[in-house]
């Protein structure tokens, strides 16, 4: 076999640097094909970096030797370009991830916690959507969207038969400001003249025309007592102007009247 003069070829196990290296192995339980460099590594353009960012510092391809290829596909593959790191598999980041670029995702993007945007960017979640396979049409999907309101509103809804009362999920009782709960009521098969009579922390008591028996549907919403109240409209340029608590709300960003071109 013969190789580049240049060429190193190390068999077993690299190791640069000192320090014991569990992942890797030490002595007889070593790994062969192995490597551990103890850093700072700098992969690609030398003179990217003028200082070590972090043990790994990945700059632009600049070897002569590498081929250019043309990569099919749309943004998500590149254009024209090979990448600085190219990942075949699952990829995970221990720590905080930052990016002064686009993060182009080709197919769903996945959050345990929040995704906030700190600079104002066009975040497509503006609307809060959910979109399904639909449920009974083949070769089409559903898409429904959350509705929006000036308050922090919580509901409760159904249907109410031969009773004068309507009792209230118990958890309202710390959940819900019951001072603001507001009542729609839709009589069944026949007008019955059903009024709200009077509403307390747990129920709300029904009155028909003649003492005839109820039978309705019942929509009800409260606000939320676990907090301030929702202040929709202040003076600002950005949601840290927000004249309230915003340790309350998770802002997925806000120029929502606005799309990239």
């Amino acid at each position: 076999m013969s190789f580049n003069l240049d060429d190193t070829v190390i068999g077993g196990q690299l190791k640069v640097g000192a320090g014991l290296c569990i992942a890797t192995g030490e002595g007889a339980s070593k790994i062969n094909g192995s490597a551990m460099i103890e850093g700072p590594v700098v992969i690609g353009n030398p003179t990217t970096f003028p200082y070590p960012y972090g043990a790994l510092n990945v700059a632009s391809l600049v070897n002569d030797d590498a081929p250019s290829p043309v990569i099919p596909g749309s943004t998500c593959y590149g254009v024209n370009n090979p990448y600085d790191i190219a990942i075949s598999g699952n990829a995970a980041v221990m720590g905080k991830l930052d990016t002064n670029d686009n993060v182009i995702v080709g197919n769903n993007l996945l959050a345990q916690g929040h995704v906030i945007s700190n600079c104002g960017g066009h975040v497509l979640a503006a609307k809060k959507n959910f979109d399904i396979p639909h449920p009974i049409k083949e070769g089409y999907r559903l898409r429904h969207t959350c509705p929006e309101g000036p308050s922090n509103d919580v509901y409760f809804r159904g249907r109410v038969t031969s009773r004068k009362e309507i009792t209230l999920p118990a958890y309202w009782k710390e959940l819900v400001d019951w001072t603001t709960i507001t009542v729609n009521l839709t009589p069944v098969g026949a007008h019955q003249n059903v009024i709200v009579k009077r509403i307390d922390e747990s129920k709300v008591y029904l009155q028909a025309h003649g003492g005839m028996p109820i039978d309705c549907f019942f929509h009800i919403y409260g606000t939320r007592a676990d907090g301030e109240r929702l202040i929709p409209e202040y003076e600002g340029e950005s949601p840290a102007d927000y004249p309230g608590n915003n340790d309350e709300y998770s802002v997925t960003g806000y120029h929502y009247d606005k799309r990239e071109v």
